[in-house]
């Protein structure tokens, strides 16, 4: 124990270090970014929005051990889902490195294949390898059944390895009803007319690291057709209810050992991820509803506005830094 706060020490000492060099620019200063591949095209759109991305070249020239994280990412979009993400994971004093994981066992057809050859690994590849976090993104599988599902055996594979090669997992959306069921046996119901749009939210754990800086009441995007209830969560001793929403329901919950979080809404979407999913079901002819609370006045032709921004950046921070971070083993 006194050699890992020694090691965790060192490292303190040595980002200030490298963080207070005068040569570096000034957003460089501020933040320890995330290393990603040099190519990947969400590079591009973060350096655009002034968020500081570290190449591979240069982060080979910090003696820093970066956070190791794994995105199993389970969007058709995979792109715009990967940005999202690593949007929100930018913004802390920690340098993070991301992989990507993509299922073998599922032909992706709304992403160029070249892209995910370059960018992404399969189970097999990462396996014998062990990360200080995953993120499982949801996926646009509403009243399918798990055991339907075409890389389900693959994704049960993956989940049963998180427990022993993951410090902590973080399930998203539909990833988070697949890890309760699998995990906990929690069984997901239907939920018609779709939940979309914008909804407030209470904190059950007013004094958890996970709310630091969060305000009495949070705002954030929920778009499924999918929920289980709090009962069911506060049925599972090794559950704990976290963040619930009157109209929207359960939306965040952990294991009490903090190794798995599940986060029912979306708080890393973009202003208009709600308006091009309503605008796509109207254009298959499918009569969405208008997304709750989104659009000014509910006229969709007037711009969003984002009351849910700051939501998802201290979400993904504080799970980074607290559940992560301060106490992932510095070897893994």
């Amino acid at each position: 124990m006194i050699d890992q706060y020694k090691n965790a020490a060192a490292q303190v000492s040595k980002l200030r270090e490298i963080t207070a060099h005068p040569g570096l620019r000034e957003q460089e200063r501020v933040f320890m970014p995330i290393k990603i591949q040099d190519a990947l095209p969400a590079r591009e759109i973060l350096e655009n929005e002034n968020i500081f991305v570290m190449t591979e070249y240069r982060a080979m020239h910090q003696d820093i051990r970066p956070l190791n994280v794994l995105m199993l990412n389970l969007m058709p979009t995979k792109i715009v889902t990967e940005t999202q993400f690593l949007r929100k994971l930018s913004n802390t004093p920690l340098q993070v490195e991301v992989e990507f994981l993509h299922m073998a066992s599922h032909m992706s057809t709304h992403v160029d294949q070249t892209h995910l050859s370059t960018f992404y690994q399969v189970f097999e590849q990462i396996q014998d390898k062990k990360y200080d976090g995953m993120i499982i993104t949801g996926a646009p599988l509403d009243f399918v059944e798990f055991e339907d599902v075409d890389y389900w055996e693959e994704l049960k594979r993956i989940m049963e390895w998180t427990k022993t090669n993951v410090h902590c997992t973080l399930h998203s959306c539909w990833g988070s009803f697949a890890g309760l069921y699998y995990h906990h046996g929690i069984r997901k119901r239907d939920r018609v007319p779709k939940l979309s749009g914008i909804y407030s939210h209470q904190v059950v754990k007013k004094n958890s690291p996970l709310f630091r800086g969060f305000d009495d009441v949070f705002y954030a995007p929920h778009s499924r057709a999918t929920e289980i209830t709090a009962s069911q969560i506060e049925a599972v001793p090794e559950l704990e209810l976290m963040a619930v929403s009157d109209e929207a329901g359960v939306a965040i919950a952990k294991t009490v050992d903090s190794r798995q979080f599940f986060i029912t809404c979306h708080p890393e979407y973009d202003s208009d991820t709600l308006k091009l999913e309503y605008e796509r079901d109207l254009d298959k002819g499918m009569e969405p509803l208008l997304p709750v609370n989104y659009f000014p006045n509910d006229d969709p032709s007037k711009q969003p506005i984002v009351n849910w921004r700051s939501t998802g950046q201290l979400l993904l921070s504080n799970w980074l830094n607290y559940y992560v971070y301060q106490s992932t083993p510095y070897k893994l």
